[in-house]
């Protein structure tokens, strides 16, 4: 194959850009380094300009870098084989559209390239109307990417392996039957992080005007491409149909192209190459603004049925007119060069005109005239603006901040924030721990929403609340442990705190009070106070099936056992082994065994205060397929005589069935991790499932149907599965997304929400799918990550926008939208919401911190500040878990240290993207 390569001495086009000859000496340019035979420059000098993913190769007169295996590129710059590729850019211009003159500048422009087919998708949104309808036709401003990232056929190369990532583009098109004629410029200026590539295009000209609900239709075509070392060449003829409603219109374009580059003049390139383009589509979308180009090509040999139409040395590229030069085709093969507007010279040979130093410009008073390859810019001086023709510059008319002088309606200060706008007005928004319109703000009373820890007291105050941990209890207020010194009994405490009783099968429901003894021990008979239902219980406070009364009749004959009656059985063993671990009163998560009276497991057990239960063996084991959901008992039977050797399940382990495990998303897979406590069990991680041909990013749980939703940027769709083997993934949406990054599931609404890079917006669903909308979709650049607080119905989202990157919220219904985190923030990718804490936390691969912070954007703290470059992260417990680009691992951070405490690395080494932890059950709220 042809060496994929960059040369840093080209001397055989270097004299056409400065005008030396290789028998000169050497002459530097940032770019490009000539040759003399006095001073060959070589690899050991420079070896730097290659990529880390090329080797570099000493020739005669220089060097060349080249791309290693499983990369392509020109050696310069090197991307992955069969990866996803993005670039992003801007879009100025100013075209002629009928009689309507209309200019834009820097207009956002994004694509999305699947190398592993070559498709090509194009984006450019803001262009104002006629001009982005008008546009439809001009596919190959979107056409350039399909060149560039084509399919390669055996022995071809598409435009990057050639080119790189920095070279311009020229290309005249010329309408018929109108004779309209525009010109594009599109200067590549390199990869910047991620391997994004940058890119800067310029429309100026005229094109047909289009009327409004008209669609365009581009059959598929050919198109033949001429190599040389520094410039490739094309020309052809289109054919496009215009269609409003049954009537079609069939018109055409000549088009003329040449893309120079810096090339190393020891590849060998094919003379020509055909691109075929098998499927082209464009569109423009009235309700979001988005100008859409879309293509499908690959590249490979020229063929005799290639199109080829141009005879003219203007038309078929092998003139000699150096840009910015114009060539002109005469009589047969004659032509000639002329120089563009804004330049003077022989064709050959052009130099720009500066229209400032020759006083030509028309710039008027109080401006500055800015030169400009061709052309030239008048701005404004400091303190003048554009007067309403758009030609003069008048004094600027100071705006006054009306926040600062007081003229605002909003609520006092110590209620409300003033904001002003910028153009002499304002907008009014409620402090956090307040609600309304800003104008007038009313306390939330936050203890309405039990923030606080069963046993600790909440405080409303003014704007915010606060809890304490009651007598025998030491804590924050949101975590309350007993203290050592008080050492409650559990009879004892569930007296106290009632909400907290050990979750157990009760047929008079929530409310009882335990009656305890002097010594803090359950008394061995129990009535319900309101119900009057009597009962026995077991030391532990379990009821003793078949002792309980009906309201009236005499109460059951209640006795402590005899402790020589028998042993503790392996149920009650396990049992006093978990409420020992568990402090003496076990929260309404974790898991407790029911024995009978005779110590054997009860056939129904139930989790906590989840509602879900199921039938277990008389080993305790679990019987498959039997758990319920929430609101259902299974009917249970009593087991048979227990076998003869009963295992014995850890004390310390909760069955498997009740476990946490992480999840994570790497690439065409999502994988399982099971934890030990906090700890990662890296012996039992495995892939829960096989997605080939995704990309998987986002990734949440939806504990109450346990499923999983993940979001395929290669694909572009968002699906869902569940956990039990044999699952069938289910694609919820499959339309209208470009890059779905974040997601994230509440999963009390039963709703879904993500965030789209491509598209920059943010958008939510119900978990099938159904009633689809958007929620934002300006002041949005790069979306990543998404969080929700199901309680409190808040969302948050974070935007790495390289210019200004931000930390937002608003409600889950898109209103109340502010910015939390706009400062000492790089890269945040990755947000979590832990709602044990009530804490928003986030890693930022560009400051390399994880940092949290309250809802409200206030205590903002650093948890660890030596990050590597972690991409999604989520808490559990205490410990937060990330996915690390460095590692391609899960590391496991102390919340209360920022320790790193373990760290798992899949054997099969890629990136790993998102994570989120599933629990054994849902937590709580309404």
């Amino acid at each position: 194959d042809a060496p994929q390569s960059y040369s840093a001495n080209p001397s055989s086009y270097s004299s056409g850009h400065h005008g030396v000859g290789v028998e000169e000496d050497v002459h530097f340019n940032p770019d490009v380094f000539t040759y003399s035979a006095a001073s060959r420059e070589t690899c050991a000098q420079h070896h730097g300009q290659c990529s880390p993913h090329a080797f570099c190769t000493d020739y005669a007169s220089g060097f060349c870098c080249h791309c290693r295996a499983t990369f392509y590129g020109n050696g310069r710059q090197c991307l992955p084989e069969g990866a996803v590729h993005r670039l992003n850019g801007k879009v100025s211009g100013s075209l002629r559209v009928g009689r309507a003159s209309v200019r834009f500048q820097d207009v956002d422009l994004h694509a999305y390239i699947v190398g592993s087919d070559g498709r090509a998708y194009t984006a450019i949104s803001g262009v104002p109307q006629p001009a982005a309808r008008s546009l439809l036709p001009l596919l190959p401003v979107g056409g350039l990417f399909a060149w560039l990232f084509a399919l390669e056929e055996p022995g071809s190369e598409n435009g990057f392996s050639i080119t790189g990532a920095e070279f311009i583009r020229s290309l005249e098109v010329t309408f018929y039957p109108g004779g309209e004629t525009v010109q594009v410029t599109q200067t590549a200026e390199g990869l910047g992080p991620d391997n994004y590539l940058s890119l800067r295009t310029h429309i100026q000209g005229e094109v047909p005007f289009l009327p409004e609900n008209v669609t365009v239709h581009i059959t598929p075509y050919k198109e033949l491409y001429s190599y040389s070392s520094s410039a490739v060449t094309s020309s052809g003829q289109r054919e496009y149909v215009v269609a409003a409603g049954t009537a079609n219109q069939t018109l055409s374009y000549r088009l003329r192209q040449n893309i120079t580059f810096s090339g190393c003049p020891h590849s060998r390139l094919p003379a020509r190459q055909q691109l075929s383009v098998a499927r082209a589509f464009t569109l423009f979308d009235s309700h979001e603004h988005v100008l859409r180009y879309a293509l499908a090509a690959r590249i490979g040999p020229a063929r005799d049925e290639a199109e080829n139409p141009g005879v003219s040395p203007c038309h078929d590229g092998s003139h000699t007119c150096e840009a910015p030069a114009r060539c002109q085709p005469g009589v047969g093969t004659e032509y000639t060069c002329e120089c563009t507007a804004g330049y003077r010279g022989d064709g050959r040979g052009c130099r720009d005109v500066d229209e400032c130093a020759e006083g030509l410009s028309q710039c008027g008073p109080f401006s500055v005239c800015l030169n400009a390859p061709g052309t030239y810019r008048c701005e404004c001086r400091s303190g003048y603006r554009p007067a309403g023709d758009g030609q003069e510059c008048v004094p600027s008319a100071p705006v006054s901040d009306p926040c600062e002088a007081g003229r605002h309606p909003c609520a006092p200060a110590d209620r409300a924030r003033c904001l002003s706008r910028g153009d002499g007005r304002a907008t009014c928004e409620c402090l956090p721990g307040y609600s309304g319109d800003g104008m007038h703000c009313s306390d939330v009373d936050e203890c309405a929403e039990s923030p606080c820890h069963p046993a600790a007291t909440c405080y409303n105050t003014p704007g915010s609340f606060s809890c304490r941990c009651q007598p025998g209890y030491v804590g924050d207020g949101f975590q309350c442990t007993y203290e050592s010194i008080q050492q409650l009994t559990p009879c004892e405490h569930a007296r106290m705190y009632p909400r907290e009783v050990p979750p157990g099968p009760s047929p008079v429901g929530d409310g009882h009070v335990p009656q305890c003894d002097e010594q803090g021990q359950y008394r061995p008979l129990q009535c319900h106070g309101s119900s009057g239902h009597c009962w026995c219980v077991d030391t532990a406070g379990q009821e003793i099936a078949g002792t309980r009364t009906a309201p009236g009749t005499t109460p059951p004959r209640c006795g402590s056992p005899e402790p020589t009656e028998r042993p503790p059985s392996m149920c009650e063993r396990w049992r006093q082994s978990l409420l020992e671990h568990y402090g003496g009163s076990p929260r309404g998560d974790q898991y407790v065994p029911q024995c009978d009276a005779s110590g054997n497991f009860t056939p129904l057990q139930c989790h906590g205060d989840s509602g879900y239960c199921w039938c277990v063996e008389q080993s305790g084991r679990e019987i498959p397929g039997t758990r319920s959901e929430p609101g259902t008992t299974p009917p249970c039977l009593p087991s048979v005589a227990p076998p003869s050797v009963r295992p014995q399940p850890r004390p310390d382990v909760s069955p498997p069935a009740t476990g946490t495990f992480l999840l994570y998303a790497q690439g065409q897979q999502i994988g399982y991790l099971p934890l030990n406590g906090t700890r990662l069990q890296k012996e039992a991680a495995k892939t829960l499932l096989s997605l080939h041909g995704s990309i998987v990013v986002g990734i949440d749980y939806d504990c109450r149907e346990k499923m999983i939703y993940w979001t395929d940027v290669a694909g572009r769709t968002i699906s869902r599965s569940g956990l039990e083997p044999g699952s069938e993934p289910e694609t919820i949406i499959s339309s209208g997304l470009i890059s779905p990054e974040g997601l994230a599931v509440d999963h009390l609404r039963r709703a879904l929400f993500w965030t789209d890079s491509g598209l920059d917006r943010i958008e939510r669903a119900r978990l099938d799918g159904s009633e689809r909308r958007v929620l934002f979709d300006t002041e949005l650049v790069n979306p990543r990550a998404i969080a929700v607080d199901p309680v409190r119905g808040n969302l948050y989202w974070t935007d790495w926008n390289r210019e200004a990157p931000k930390i937002e919220t608003s409600t889950v219904n898109g209103a109340n939208r502010r910015v939390l985190v706009h400062t000492d923030i790089g890269l945040p990718n990755g947000l979590t919401f832990d709602p044990f804490s009530k804490l928003l936390c986030w890693a930022d691969a560009g400051t390399k911190h994880l940092e949290c912070t309250f809802p409200d954007g206030t205590g903002r703290h650093i948890i660890q500040n030596n990050l590597n470059y972690p991409f999604s992260i989520i808490s559990y417990a205490n410990h937060f878990y990330h996915t690390d680009w460095r590692r391609d691992g899960v590391i496991a951070v102390n919340k209360e240290t920022g320790s790193f405490t373990d760290e798992y690395l899949p054997e099969q080494r890629s990136h790993l993207y998102g994570i989120t932890a599933v629990y054994p059950y849902c937590p709580g709220g309404k």
